[in-house]
């Protein structure tokens, strides 16, 4: 309503002017009347969900509605996440690191900060349970395991949570396979990768699922994409975020590049990296983080959201990975999203393993180069693109 219809006027009477008020007053209570009956005959009213009647008086809004905010809209929040490829401290019992493993991580504690550092645990965290993946006279084959305690360098290194779908997750049996649960619940840690599990954390308020895939039967499949899809719609349904860790793709040096279709190994079916990633995020995925190949693969967005095919090595301590040339890359990936798993930064930093293995800040951005261009020869225009400071940003529309 104008309010040039409150001017006063000097010569008016005492009287006249308490009837202007009055009459003001009135007309007040019936607009407001009258707009919230408008609203309620439009199906937007009720408690806590109400929208201003239109109007078109002087200085009103020409017809345009202004909705006020919900009582029970969630404030949007953005969250960090911090991820990287493979890790194996040590093999027990006769290649571990010196005094007990402490400090393994001191030299990257600052590049893992985030709401969330994720890793994926290429080792089981177990005593010797008598049952082994490979034979006594195998020359071929790597079975890996750490001392449970090793779970507390996790702790101290901050990560929250690890991810056991992957091929050294049952290399000691179902008995190591748990034990290495129980030794990370000792400690604090959240884990993810067996069949069905989804693991909701909440960060800031916002509930974020973790869920692992691998070709193996201890895990999430990666081959059986319908199966796959309908483990990730049921996390979608239970968290606002939904982030999918995954060991996909051939192992090697030569193994940097991604192309469609299924990679195979060592005669197993190692996924069809692109397929599978892409599948993921039309079930409601938001971010995929892949390991696996022991090299760093490039990135993409697909549908607003990132997946970084693989992250590389990360440590690999007293030898138990290969240092030599690309294998010795990685780097942290971070990941910064709003509430509703919207993309709202990233940054990759890189590292390498150093001569025992552990990893370290690499100041010469090794990893980093290589991800600008395997990025760019896979994935042309949805590659993901880098700033000289790793800066992640999507393609340019």
């Amino acid at each position: 309503m104008s309010q040039g219809v409150y001017a006063s006027n000097r010569h008016r009477s005492a009287v006249r002017r308490r009837l202007v008020v009055v009459g003001a007053v009135l007309a007040i209570l019936v607009g407001t009347a009258v707009a919230g009956y408008a609203a309620v005959i439009r199906g937007d009213g009720g408690p806590g969900h109400w929208q201003a009647a239109p109007t078109d008086a002087p200085g009103g809004t020409g017809g345009a509605t202004q909705a006020a905010p919900t009582e029970d809209a969630a404030p949007d929040q953005v969250i960090t996440l911090s991820a990287t490829g493979d890790i194996v401290m040590g093999n027990a019992p006769s290649r571990l690191p010196p005094n007990g493993g402490q400090g393994f991580f001191d030299a990257v504690r600052e590049a893992l900060k985030s709401d969330l550092p994720m890793g994926n645990l290429e080792e089981p965290l177990t005593n010797d349970t008598g049952v082994r993946k490979c034979g006594a006279n195998s020359t071929a084959c790597h079975q890996f395991r750490a001392p449970p305690e090793y779970a507390k360098h996790l702790k101290q290194a901050g990560f929250k949570l690890l991810n056991q779908a992957n091929n050294h997750g049952y290399d000691y049996g179902a008995a190591g396979y748990e034990n290495t649960q129980q030794a990370l619940e000792a400690q604090g840690l959240k884990h993810t990768g067996a069949p069905d599990q989804i693991t909701v954390v909440e960060v800031k308020g916002v509930k974020v699922a973790v869920l692992g895939f691998s070709s193996y039967r201890w895990s999430n499949s990666l081959i059986d994409l319908a199966a796959a899809k309908r483990v990730v719609a049921q996390a979608a349904k239970q968290a606002d975020v939904v982030v999918v860790q995954v060991h996909m793709g051939a192992e090697g040096s030569d193994k940097t590049r991604v192309k469609r279709g299924t990679e195979m190994f060592s005669g197993e079916n190692r996924g069809d990296p692109m397929a599978f990633s892409r599948a993921v995020i039309d079930a409601g995925a938001d971010l995929v983080v892949g390991h696996g190949p022991h090299v760093l693969r490039g990135m993409e967005f697909y549908k607003g959201r990132l997946i970084a095919y693989s992250l590389g090595n990360f440590a690999g301590g007293q030898g138990t990975l290969s240092n030599s040339g690309r294998l010795a890359w990685g780097g942290v990936l971070h990941v910064s999203l709003h509430s509703d798993g919207t993309w709202a930064g990233g940054e990759f930093r890189s590292t390498y393993m150093n001569g025992s293995g552990r990893p370290t800040p690499d100041p010469d951005n090794r990893g980093l180069k290589a991800l600008r261009d395997l990025s760019q020869s896979d994935f042309g225009g949805s590659a993901a693109t880098f700033g000289s400071d790793g800066e992640i940003k999507p393609p340019a529309a």
